[in-house]
């Protein structure tokens, strides 16, 4: 794994977020082998430990070259890695662009409980106040409807429909500026 200087970690009641370990490998390849927490990323395929491993060193360079990237999801009570959330540059979307996305994709046992929007909503935060982000997007394929409401919860709007060039499939663009940001959080 890549160490560098943006050792950002953030806590929330229930969430550890941080940066990647060795150890999180094998369990978020875990998460990335379910075809079901894949159904709605890109084409759908699932992902090996190998391909895990890139995706993880990629995200890793994204904080050296960006300042942000995606978190790590660590349970506090348990220390089990739940998944990731961040921000991330959407570049498989070329006409969103300029743009930061926040995104999340967490294993299966950790659905329906509010994590997910619990862990995005402290990247939002982390996006908008700490690094001075002026706008955030979420893309999410359509039909996906509990990133949908994901979305709403963290004060998003739609902003657009159109095709995800590097899978085909219809997506919807969701969006939050700084302004409406500051404005839902007073």
């Amino acid at each position: 794994m890549i160490q560098n200087h943006w050792m950002v970690t953030l806590e929330t009641p229930r969430l550890i977020l941080r940066r990647w370990r060795e150890e999180d490998v094998a369990p978020m390849a875990a998460i990335n082998a379910d075809p079901e927490v894949m159904r709605w990323i890109r084409h759908g395929s699932v992902r090996d430990e190998q391909q895990t491993r890139s995706g993880i060193q990629a995200w890793e360079s994204e904080w050296e070259s960006q300042g942000f990237g995606l978190f790590a999801v660590e349970i506090r009570s348990t220390g089990e890695l739940a998944g990731f959330t961040g921000l991330s540059v959407p570049a498989f979307l070329p006409e969103v662009l300029p743009a930061v996305e926040v995104g999340w994709r967490l294993g299966r046992s950790h659905w329906g409980q509010g994590l997910a929007t619990e862990a995005a909503a402290a990247a939002v935060r982390f996006g908008f106040e700490e690094r001075g982000l002026e706008r955030i997007v979420s893309i999410t394929q359509v039909g996906n409807d509990a990133s949908e409401r994901i979305m709403t919860k963290l004060g998003m709007h739609p902003a657009r429909e159109t095709v995800n060039p590097t899978g085909g499939r219809r997506v919807r663009v969701f969006e939050l500026s700084s302004t409406q940001y500051v404005t839902t959080t007073r």
